[in-house]
């Protein structure tokens, strides 16, 4: 651009001082047609570089994700092409998933046991409490067979007691007092009895309501909703069945699998280290990255024009999404060793740009680690913006060249 300006003005300078001649061509004339461009030029770059400032260093980048397995397994099928474009979704490659279906079908098998052994105590507790009430009836039964038994006694007591003072004042018969005693040990002897029945028909109880309180613990041991068994069996399973489908691994988004080294057979497990394959995602950043003192004026929402040496004569619109204002010299690293300054300070790192490629250009597609040109027009100066424009364009024009000698 700077030839070319310097062009049309050495024709200007050509056809008024030596076509036409309007302007005598002496020593002054000649000093002064020197020093007017390079005035100017100088001026007009300083202020399309604060204005209107470019950077030969925007990057295409893409998001890439190393995948790795849930389960381990070998590989029986691997459909993916390496390099094709691939769906969110569709299938990358296949694990065996036979010992998966298999432990889903031995834990279907144990929670269909754990939930008949629920309803078994169901039926316990059902059985449980039957004895409890029936354990108390007989408490009460034998109680009051007691308390008969005891009034009875107690009656026999007081009559013997009464024959003995009628005997001992020679009224009574001797013959009843022997009779009332007799009736006196029948109904003791059925009193100690009847105690001893009671006794057993109390232990009895409380054995029947210790084995409902076991099966009521057992019962009681509750989660979410279920015996703890049975939701203990139905977590395992679910985490069975989610096993298995992750013996199908899927696309996690649009893009392209990278150097597909997997075939059928490759034993492959879910250890992050060595991924079974590398996925790059269609989604990309573009970022430009400027000198610090480059992006005073710019600000979010700026227009920019980029152009892609993959992507020759295409000028790609596109707006300023936000400046990065944070790089790797402003991070002081955890250590007990003091900064080392040394005799030369390190260069000033640059601050990156995200860019947000216009919609129009959607269909266009850019390879990730793509390089080349950007240009940022900012809210002043416009008057200027429009060699900056040219620029870019003739930038774009240039790719088209392979310079090299073979």
């Amino acid at each position: 651009m700077d030839a070319l300006l310097l062009a049309i003005y050495a024709f200007f300078v050509w056809f008024i001082f030596i076509k036409k001649k309007w302007l005598p061509w002496n020593t002054t004339s000649q000093v002064i047609v020197v020093i007017i461009p390079v005035v100017a030029l100088t001026i007009l770059i300083l202020l399309l570089n604060v204005f209107a400032p470019s950077s030969s260093d925007v990057r295409v980048l893409k998001y890439v994700v190393n995948i790795v397995p849930q389960v381990k397994g070998k590989v029986i099928e691997v459909p993916v092409e390496p390099n094709r474009l691939v769906k969110k979704g569709q299938v990358l490659f296949k694990i065996d998933p036979t010992p998966y279906q298999l432990a889903v079908k031995s834990l279907e098998a144990q929670l269909a046991s754990a939930q008949g052994t629920s309803r078994e105590l169901d039926e316990q507790l059902v059985g449980a409490t039957g004895k409890v009430n029936e354990a108390q009836g007989a408490v009460v039964q034998a109680a009051a067979r007691t308390t008969e038994v005891s009034a009875k006694t107690e009656l026999a007591r007081m009559r013997v007691g009464q024959n003995r003072e009628l005997v001992a004042t020679g009224a009574g018969s001797k013959f009843d007092l022997e009779q009332a005693e007799a009736n006196l040990k029948e109904l003791e002897g059925t009193l100690a009895n009847a105690r001893a029945v009671e006794t057993q028909a109390r232990a009895a109880e409380v054995q029947a309501r210790a084995g409902e309180r076991q099966i009521r613990q057992r019962i009681g041991a509750v989660s979410g909703g279920e015996y703890a068994q049975v939701a203990q069996v139905r977590a395992q399973l679910e985490n069975a069945r989610w096993e298995l489908e992750q013996t199908t691994v899927l696309a996690p988004a649009d893009g392209y699998a990278i150097n597909v080294q997997l075939r059928p057979g490759t034993m492959t497990a879910a250890f992050p280290i060595t991924p079974a394959l590398t996925f790059v995602e269609e989604e990309f950043q573009v970022v430009a990255l400027y000198s610090q003192n480059e992006l005073h004026q710019v600000a979010p929402g700026n227009d920019a024009e980029i152009s892609l040496i993959t992507n020759p004569g295409d000028v790609i619109k596109a707006k300023v999404d936000s400046i990065i204002w944070a790089q790797g010299q402003g991070q002081s690293q955890m250590s007990t060793a003091l900064p080392t300054t040394g005799a030369q300070a390190p260069p000033p790192n640059k601050f990156p740009v995200k860019l947000i490629i216009d919609p129009k250009h959607k269909d266009l597609f850019l390879a990730a680690g793509a390089r080349g040109d950007v240009a940022i027009y900012t809210d002043h100066m416009h008057a200027i913006h429009i060699l900056r424009m040219v620029l870019i364009r003739i930038t774009a024009k240039t790719n088209y060249l392979v310079l090299k000698l073979h």
